[in-house]
């Protein structure tokens, strides 16, 4: 008898082993994704101030529409549903809702903005929905710990006002700054970075003005920074009120050095809206090729971006880089999904994303890899700098980066 009821325990055990496998398998959360389909969620800025942006969302829309003609990732198509918050962190919460409780999304991808993305990251973490490749660099996005379902998908702001810092120290040492900035996460990281990257010779700083995304213009603010007797202009923002800072700084016959973010870099954004010849000079910084640059005409890559948007995106334009950038977003989704081997639970494409090692971006610049971990979810390697010459940007010597 004991021998038979050794079997039946061992028995027992096997099928409640098998049970509980069973439910595990059953209870993964598989919200968004169906046989054949994978529901991805965005939010971006189609109308008001920050509507230039709205392009990385038409860019990454056509490049699914693409992936999916070709078959989708193993086997599943991409059902992109983006939505317009127009910047403003009230619309964002009420859209982000819409895609997690209507449109019942797996994740949520390259929403536009930090003021918009934090308005809803307690809110997805809270009903573990993945927050991946925020386009905000800003440094709270570095949070595993209290916020493990949300992460950026961009080099971080503060790297950003750093290398420009370094960048004035080592090519105008005795300058004078005059700083314009959003006020909010996003502009004063950028801030954060420079001064922090000056070290010592924060006194450099001779004037700071900050504006909101709702000014209509920044001229009050540029007038001040000029009395100053600055003689180098850094500017964080949106594209429209750099673009205006730049105009008015010209009017007044003021012609600092002048850095703008990253972020606003697109020449049919930023450059376009102040005029070409009057952004001549202008340094910034990129960790993605650049479509214009010659140097990468024979890129098989770039070669490959360039066909595809002159056949599928629908207004083909190599000035914007805000197509390219969304197609890299976009293409480089592809390849991490492919990772996670047709396991599209919540948990297994959050598990992905916090395990990369050495990934390079679709059309990231070589060198330019992105690792992360559990415990660290913000490790872009650097960027390089860039200064437009009237026409297109052109990539200074890598010596002269950080």
């Amino acid at each position: 008898m004991q021998k038979i009821s050794a079997a039946m325990t061992a028995f027992g055990t096997i099928a409640l082993t098998t049970a509980l496998l069973s439910h595990a398998t059953l209870a993964k959360d598989m919200t968004g994704v169906t046989d054949t389909e994978i529901r991805v969620g965005n939010t971006v800025p189609y109308s008001g101030p920050a509507a230039p942006y709205g392009t990385l969302g038409k860019s990454m829309s056509a490049y699914f529409d693409t992936v999916n003609k070709a078959g989708g990732v193993a086997g599943h198509k991409i059902i992109f549903i983006s939505r317009d918050d127009a910047y403003t962190p009230p619309k964002t919460v009420e859209q982000t809702r819409k895609l997690v409780e209507e449109d019942h999304v797996a994740f949520i991808y390259a929403s536009v903005g930090t003021a918009a993305s934090l308005s809803v990251r307690k809110y997805l973490n809270q009903n573990k929905v993945p927050q991946l490749s925020v386009l905000s660099g800003a440094s709270t996005w570095n949070d595993p710990k209290d916020y493990p379902y949300s992460m950026s998908g961009i080099p971080s702001y503060e790297l950003d006002g750093a290398m420009s810092a370094a960048y004035v120290l080592k090519h105008q040492p005795n300058a004078k700054i005059a700083v314009l900035y959003q006020n909010d996460d996003f502009g004063r990281d950028h801030v954060n970075g420079l001064k922090k990257r000056l070290g010592g010779k924060i006194g450099m700083i001779v004037k700071e003005a900050s504006f909101e995304v709702s000014d209509p213009t920044v001229d009050s603010q540029v007038v001040a920074l000029q009395a100053s007797g600055a003689d180098v202009l850094y500017m964080a923002g949106i594209p429209k009120a750099l673009a205006r800072a730049m105009v008015k700084a010209d009017e007044l016959g003021w012609k600092p050095l002048r850095f703008i973010t990253y972020t606003a870099s697109p020449v049919a954004a930023t450059l376009t809206l102040a005029g070409l010849e009057r952004s001549k000079g202008v340094i910034s910084h990129n960790n993605l090729k650049d479509p214009q640059d010659p140097q990468w005409a024979n890129d098989p890559e770039m070669k490959g971006y360039i066909a595809w948007m002159n056949k599928d995106y629908p207004k083909p334009d190599i000035k914007n880089g805000y197509i390219f950038s969304g197609w890299s977003l976009a293409a480089s989704l592809v390849d991490i999904l492919k990772q996670c081997n047709g396991d599209f639970s919540r948990d297994n494409v959050m598990k992905v994303f916090s395990h990369l090692h050495d990934f390079h971006p679709a059309g990231g610049l070589p060198g330019v890899v992105l690792n992360t971990t559990p415990t660290n979810y913000q490790e872009y390697s650097v960027m390089r700098d860039m200064q437009f010459d009237g026409h297109r940007w052109v990539l200074l010597p890598a010596d002269e980066t950080m």
